[in-house]
This record gives structure tokens, C-alpha cells and sequence, in this order.
């Protein structure tokens, strides 16, 4: 199987299932935001943006793993990262609890981590392509830990 065509493919997917979770209806748009909150419509261009590097930082893990263990390693890294990105979604936007979305949080925020330190070694290409994740999900984190100071408690 091509490697690109399935770190995309499952880039998608996992963008799908999140944005399916993901309802800025009438709840949400009650929530008291901070006045620098980029705009709503910027959110899916910015996600986007980080799953199309997230795929490409697969496809260089991919390619510079060298033996089945370490393509395995790859594979458990970004279904990690992916299953903590849907839950995030899960608990902010559809059990409305953005004061449990802030507390996974940090495994979000490791499971990029992790990807760059793993990568770091064999395949460097794929930990850069992950640092624009990383600088995103600190700055959700703290506009989730903002939202929740804001209108806590859920």
C-alpha cells in the first residue's frame, strides 16, 4: 500500500470524524470567548492546514523507519495522537464539557510531542512537520483553559 495515499487518507478521516463532533451551535456560540479568539472560520483552514503536515510527517516517519517495530511505532503514534484529537472534540463539543476536553488536553499535547522526539532521530523532515501541530494545540489548550475560566462551572 502507498504510504502517502494512506497518511492521507486517514489524515481525512480523522479530520472528518473530529469536525462531525464538532457543533458550533447554539451551545457553543453561548460560551463567553476571549476577545482574541481567532474567527470561527478559521478553525477548519487551520486544521486542515496541521492534518495535511501531520500526513506528510507520517509519510517521512514512514519512510525512515527502517524495521517493522519502528514502522509500528509510527503507526501507534498517530493513532494515538488521532484518537486524543477526536476525543477532544467528543468532550468539548459534544458532551459540552470543555473543563474535561482541558483535562486530556496534555495527552493531545504529548502524543505531538512524542511524534517529534520519536522522529527526531531517523527521520527529522517528519518531526518539523508536527512543530506546527504542536504550537496549535498549546495555543487551543490555552483558549480551552480560557473558555473554561470564562464560563465554569460546566
Amino acid at each position: 500500500m502507498n504510504p502517502i495515499l494512506v497518511a492521507f487518507a486517514v489524515a481525512i478521516l480523522v479530520g472528518l470524524l473530529g469536525g462531525s463532533l464538532t457543533d458550533t451551535g447554539a451551545w457553543y456560540q453561548s460560551l463567553s470567548k476571549p476577545s482574541w479568539q481567532p474567527p470561527d472560520w478559521a478553525f477548519g483552514p487551520a486544521w486542515t492546514l496541521i492534518f495535511a503536515l501531520a500526513a506528510m510527517s507520517a509519510v517521512y516517519a514512514w519512510r525512515g523507519a527502517t524495521t517493522r517495530a519502528q514502522r509500528e511505532w509510527v503507526i501507534g503514534i498517530f493513532a494515538a495522537n488521532g484518537f486524543f484529537n477526536v476525543l477532544w472534540s467528543m468532550l468539548f463539543f459534544t458532551v459540552q464539557r470543555p473543563d474535561w476536553a482541558l483535562l486530556e488536553v496534555p495527552l493531545l499535547w504529548l502524543s505531538v510531542l512524542t511524534g517529534i522526539v520519536v522522529f527526531w532521530r531517523g527521520a527529522r523532515t517528519a518531526s518539523y512537520y508536527l512543530v506546527p501541530y504542536l504550537l496549535w494545540v498549546s495555543f487551543a489548550a490555552y483558549l480551552n483553559w480560557t473558555v473554561v475560566q470564562l464560563n465554569a462551572p460546566f
